[in-house]
Parts: structure tokens; sequence; C-alpha cells
């Protein structure tokens, strides 16, 4: 009677590990997204030297891309903005930065981002059509240019790659 018990159990367990991995497997289809990479922040600060850095492979230099910036801050983030840089350096190219600020709240101090709990998150484009002059790899830094150092209340920021109007 017991090894009745057993068989049916185990055939359970074979069956959720095939549909988990089955979900794992679908998830992880994009084939547009080509980077996407966050940095948490030790202790929710951002400091100048914890740059978010992603590697895109350009096999294609013809081929648009978005590049987008992701953020995510606590309530109590003092600031109704953010500035931040973002250098582009790689495959012999001479390294550009671009210089950008973002509006987080309005005028009232109601927050722009989608909130969860005590936490706001947005998605900023950076960079629309963006074609790299040559095939190669490239490094994408995004850094915060604030004047504190650290930025408190910041809880990750990140870097996200796709392919044109995706």
């Amino acid at each position: 009677m017991k090894r009745l018990e057993i068989i049916p159990l185990k055939v359970n367990r074979i069956l959720v590990f095939g549909v988990a991995w089955l979900c794992i497997l679908l998830s992880g289809c994009d084939t547009d997204t080509l980077v996407d990479v966050n940095l948490t922040m030790p202790s929710r600060n951002w400091t100048y030297v914890n740059k978010v850095k992603a590697v895109v492979v350009v096999a294609d230099h013809n081929q648009p891309l978005d590049i987008y910036f992701n953020l995510r801050h606590t309530n109590d983030y003092r600031y109704s903005n953010i500035f931040v840089l973002l250098h582009i350096n790689g495959a012999g190219q001479k390294e550009s930065t671009i210089r950008y600020q973002f509006k987080l709240a309005q005028p009232d101090g109601k927050w722009n981002g989608a909130g969860s709990g005590n936490i706001y998150g947005y998605t900023f484009r950076l960079l629309t059509d963006y074609k790299f002059p040559i095939n190669g790899k490239y490094e994408l830094e995004v850094e915060q240019n604030m004047r504190d150092n650290p930025l408190r209340e910041i809880s990750d920021a990140g870097i996200t790659v796709l392919k044109q109007g995706k």
C-alpha cells in the first residue's frame, strides 16, 4: 500500500517540476532584448563609483536600438529629479558621454513613478533608434551625477537595450 502512495507523489513532483521548467524556458525567449542589467545599491546608497555597466555586442551596426535607464528609489528620496551620465565606449571608438536630467516628481511632491509600497520605479529612454558606428563590443555605463555622494534612497538602477520599436 505505501508503495502505491509514493508513486503518485513522485509523478506529481515530476509534473510540477516539468511545468515550472517549461514556464522558465518560454519566458526567456524575448529575442528583442539584447541587454537587461540592474545593479542593487548597497544600503540604498548610489555612489559615484557604483556605475551600472552593460556590455552590448553589436553584430549589425545598421540595426537601430533603443537604450533605457531603469531606476527605483524609496519614498524618502529627497529630490524631485535626478541627473545621470551615460558613457558609451568600445570597438575602438572615442568614448562619448551624454548628461540627462529626469523628473521624478510633480511640483506638489507626488512621485511620477509606478509605486509599490515604499518603492517607486521608472524606465526612461536614453537613446532612440540609436545605431552604433561599427560592429563590435561596446560598454555602456550609467553613473549618478548629483552633488550628493552617496545619493541616498536609490535602491537600484539599470540599463536595458532593445531592438528598435519594441
